[in-house]
């Protein structure tokens, strides 16, 4: 009994179970589960607002079912605007064959539990902000066909679990972190057809097991940081279509075998280190769309045609080493080519007259190359053209007016040539051009009336030519014109009033020109004008009170000009960062409203007629970086405020008429590089604080009326390059520390009060090269030989001082000098030979000095300037020499002896013998001196050979004597 009750209480609920499924239509389970996914999502936008228990799951936004309505097969929230984490509780979604979360804002990591959709087939995660790495359990997806978990922040290696994926098609992993190599499993998808491996951190070589990938049509690995060759098996992807491998570190040369791509539609190699030429076999590449080689080392010459790349759109082949021309055969007039870039090469020759075909030719870039000649009147049959460069080439004589004939053209670059000749007026006929780039040519002439018919004008530059006459009075019709670049050039005559119609005015450089008149009060129209460059010419008046209507005005310079009244109608410019008012006849107050502009960097005022203080405003530029109100007549103290522009580099006050003392915050603008308080009436001493500004290179206080002590602190200055101090009421020693100063370049500290001698520490400032003067001070002591380390030095003064003593012999190693002035001292001696070249009135005013150019040295003289050490050489040569001739005469005394006592004892013998000896004595003597022997100078001055004959004579005199005893014996 009761085992039929337990039978009857299972039939029930089975019966109701199934009532329940075909009522409900779907598990709720699911239902159950999206729920808990909705929770852990932020949903701005709302669009899972029907996901509630009211509405059937299937109707939920994004969800799909299967046709039975039984079961989930696919999630699709992409793009929805959602952010959030992805919840592990996707993974109780069994059924899910697809699953869509890309461009979203979703953070956190890829869950694991992914790995239980066991049916997923589709898993789409890019475009999101997912972190961390891929968690390898996604290897357990055995169905899985297509993932992308790209353009997110996922890091560390590809895990090579992917390689498990059997049915893979399509792997997306680009635009993430991902780093080390590609892992060798990948090779084990057999069914992949695209494999983007972009914008990654990937390293090392390209696998040779991708070659296993035999159906692969799409692998993209640009951005990264593989190296090694290119590898030749890549031509064994017989399916491939796009193949990139962009911006990497591929060496070696591009392999033939890529030309047996017969599917090939894509191929980039951009920015790696290939070498080599461009392989002819690439133009077997027929179904090639696009072809970019460029930023490579490639070399030889261009072999690919379109004749036979004929579907070829683009060709991108700039910056390489290419040389040579075009084929013959490069284009026909049924050619594809719509981009030709071959910019930043070594092409050389004519005008290649083979683009003449490429009828359908949109861009065309031959710049920086060495193109030369004329350019072809027949360039206007490529009418699709849009672009042309022809820029930084040789290409001489006149601008085709036929060029006027390509309707199509927009943009015209033909800058840096040498292009001569006018600007065609046919050029107005072109209403779609918006940019034509002339400048650094040799063009002349004027611009041409019609070129203001060109509406479309957006930007003109005709810089470095000599184009002359006026602006064209209708150039307020080019309504779109952003940048009009005239300068460096011969225009003349006034500003155009209708210039100030140009509304769409953004830089507007007029200068370097011959202009002249008055500014048009039209500008006040020109409301998003940034820059303004009016410098070197003619321009006079007073400024328009309306430029201060112009609130975008950043750049400013008037210069050298003759503008003249206040500088009022400038001020208060809220973006201003640059203005230069140099050498006008601007006069008055500076405004203090000038400190409103916040964004200042520089202000150049110097050479106006300005006057009154400097206003404290200007302290509230905590930006600026250069201020020069030198040459005008402003007085007063330098305002203390301006230690707020912690900023600045230069500051150039020099030549007005400033009081009171240098002030010490001076030492606190860290930043300081140029100071120049020169011609001023300042007092009192230098402040040691000048010291801390260790980035000073200029430090410039002459003519003013400074007092005290160079501060030792001035040898803290090791980045000085100029020091300045001369024509002031300094005293004291020059400070030992300013060896410190290896830099310094040119030293004047003359017309001061300094005493003491020249320290010999000056002498390692060897790169001194411009001046050393110490002139009209009270310097004593001789002059330091260490100067002659100075071996850069041009100019030397040091006249007009107490110094003496000799001119050290170690300044003749100062070859560079080309000024000497040692005048008015108390110098003596002998000048050094080299110095004989300089005016006689480099060394007046030192009565003891002598040798040329100054008179001739006498003998005591000369004795005074030799050192005690070469005054005892001379002596000793004397005395030698003395002797020596002393000797020579007492031998030469002995000989005429004994020659004299022979004949004596010769005459005591018979007539015959008397006769013969007194032959022998005559005779005897004179063939001796027709032989030389004893009458050649060298002979009697050397008394060494003469010893033999010498004793002889005495010892035969003995004998003579005694023979007559022997003989009466």
């Amino acid at each position: 009994m009761k085992s039929r009750q337990m039978i009857h209480f299972l039939l029930f609920f089975s019966i109701l179970g199934a009532v329940l499924d075909v009522s409900l239509g779907d598990d709720p389970s699911e239902s159950y589960w999206l729920l808990r996914v909705k929770a852990q999502l932020n949903d701005p936008s709302g669009v899972l607002n029907n996901w509630s228990p009211e509405v059937h799951v299937c109707g939920w936004y994004g969800v799909t079912c299967s046709d039975d309505q039984l079961k989930m097969v696919g999630l699709n929230l992409t793009n929805s605007g959602l952010s959030g984490t992805i919840s592990p509780e996707y993974g109780f979604l069994a059924s899910l064959e697809m699953l869509d979360l890309s461009s979203n804002s979703l953070t956190g990591s890829i869950p694991p539990e992914l790995s239980k959709l066991q049916n997923l087939k589709s898993l789409l995660l890019y475009s999101n902000s997912l972190s961390s790495e891929i968690p390898v359990e996604l290897g357990l997806l055995k169905k899985l066909q297509v993932l992308r978990i790209g353009d997110n922040l996922l890091s560390g290696k590809i895990i090579p679990d992917i390689g498990n994926l059997s049915e893979l098609r399509v792997l997306g992993l680009a635009y993430c972190q991902f780093k080390g190599s590609i892992p060798l499993e990948i090779g084990n998808l057999k069914n992949l057809m695209s494999l983007d491996l972009q914008k990654n951190r990937l390293s090392g070589q390209i696998p040779q097991e991708i070659s296993s990938c035999e159906v692969l049509e799409n692998f993209a690995a640009s951005n990264n940081m593989l190296e090694g060759d290119i590898p030749s098996w890549v031509g064994s992807l017989k399916k491939l279509q796009i193949l990139n491998l962009a911006n990497n570190s591929l060496t070696g040369p591009i392999p033939t075998e890529i030309g047996g791509l017969s599917n090939l539609r894509y191929l980039n190699l951009l920015s790696n280190r290939l070498t080599g030429e461009i392989p002819r076999e690439l133009n077997g590449l027929v179904q090639l769309e696009m072809l970019d080689l460029s930023e490579n080392n490639l070399s030889g010459s261009i072999s690919l045609s379109s004749t036979q790349l004929k579907n070829l759109n683009a060709l991108f082949l700039s910056d390489n080493m290419l040389t040579g021309g075009l084929p013959n055969n490069f284009c026909w007039s049924s050619s594809s080519l719509k981009q030709l870039i071959l910019a930043r090469n070594e092409l050389s020759g004519k005008f290649p007259l083979e683009l003449i075909n490429c009828s359908s030719l949109q861009q065309l870039d031959l710049s920086d190359n060495n193109f030369e000649g004329s350019l072809p009147s027949s360039l206007d049959k490529l009418q699709k053209l849009t672009d042309l460069l022809l820029n930084n080439n040789s290409f001489t004589g006149v601008l085709p007016p036929e060029i006027g004939n390509i309707s199509t053209l927009e943009n015209l670059y033909l800058f840096d040539n040498m292009i001569t000749g006018s600007i065609p007026e046919q050029l107005g006929k072109l209403d779609k051009l918006s940019t034509l780039y002339l400048y650094d040519n040799q063009m002349t002439g004027s611009i041409p009336r019609e070129l203001t018919d060109c509406s479309s004008l957006t930007a003109i530059d005709f810089f470095g030519n000599h184009f002359s006459g006026s602006i064209p009075a209708t150039i307020g019709r080019l309504k779109n014109l952003v940048v009009l670049h005239l300068r460096q050039n011969e225009f003349s005559g006034p500003v155009p009033p209708s210039l100030g119609y140009c509304t769409k005015l953004q830089l507007l450089a007029l200068a370097d020109n011959k202009l002249s008149g008055t500014l048009p009060p039209t500008f006040q129209f020109l409301s998003e004008l940034s820059t303004i460059t009016l410098y070197n010419n003619s321009l006079e008046g007073p400024l328009p009170e309306s430029f201060f209507l112009l609130k975008s005005l950043r750049k400013i310079n008037f210069s050298h000009n003759r503008f003249e009244g206040t500088i009022t109608a400038l001020c208060g410019l809220n973006l201003l960062t640059a203005l230069d008012l140099t050498n006008n006849s601007f006069s008055g107050p500076i405004p203090s409203t000038l400190g409103m502009s916040m964004n200042l960097t520089r202000i150049r005022l110097a050479h106006n007629h300005l006057t009154g203080n400097i206003p404290s405003q200007l302290g509230q530029l905590s930006e600026l970086t250069f201020l020069d109100l030198s040459f005008n007549n402003l007085d007063g103290n330098v305002p203390s405020q301006l230690s707020n522009c912690g900023k600045l580099e230069h500051l150039l006050l020099s030549n007005n008429n400033y009081t009171g003392a240098i002030p010490s915050w001076l030492g606190g603008l860290e930043e300081l590089g140029e100071l120049d308080l020169s011609s001023n009436a300042l007092q009192g001493s230098i402040p040691r604080e000048l010291g801390n500004c260790s980035k000073l290179l200029k430090l410039s206080l002459h003519s003013n009326n400074l007092s005290g002590v160079i501060p030792l602190e001035i040898g803290n200055l090791i980045a000085l390059n100029v020091l300045d101090l001369q024509k002031n009421k300094l005293s004291g020693t020059i400070p030992s520390t300013i060896q410190q100063c290896k830099k310094l370049f040119e030293l004047r500290l003359s017309e001061n009060f300094l005493t003491g001698p020249i320290p010999s520490e000056l002498g390692q400032l060897t790169e001194l090269q411009v001046i050393l003067d110490l002139s009209r001070n009270s310097f004593s002591g001789e002059i330091p030989s260490s100067l002659g380390n100075m071996v850069k030095l041009e100019r030397l003064n040091l006249s007009s001082n107490q110094l003496q003593g000799e001119v050290p012999p170690s300044l003749r190693k100062l070859t560079s000098l080309h000024m000497l002035n040692l005048s008015n001292n108390h110098l003596q001696g002998r000048l050094p030979l080299t110095f004989s070249g300089f005016p006689l009135s480099s060394f007046l005013g030192n009565k003891e000095l002598c040798g040329p150019p100054l008179a001739l040295c006498s003998s005591q003289a000369m004795e005074k300037s030799l050192s005690k050490g070469e005054v005892a050489g001379i002596v000793a040569a004397i005395v030698f020499v003395s002797a020596l001739i002393c000797l020579t005469m007492l031998y030469m005394m002995v000989r005429i002896w004994c020659n004299w006592r022979r004949v004596l004892i010769s005459s005591s013998e018979g007539s015959g013998a008397e006769l013969k000896r007194e032959e022998m004595w005559i005779h005897g003597n004179e063939k001796r001196r027709n032989n030389g022997d004893y009458w050649k100078m060298n002979s009697w001055l050397a008394p060494s050979h003469e010893k033999h004959p010498s004793s002889t004579c005495i010892f035969q005199l003995k004998m003579d004597v005694e023979s007559p005893d022997r003989t009466s014996l």
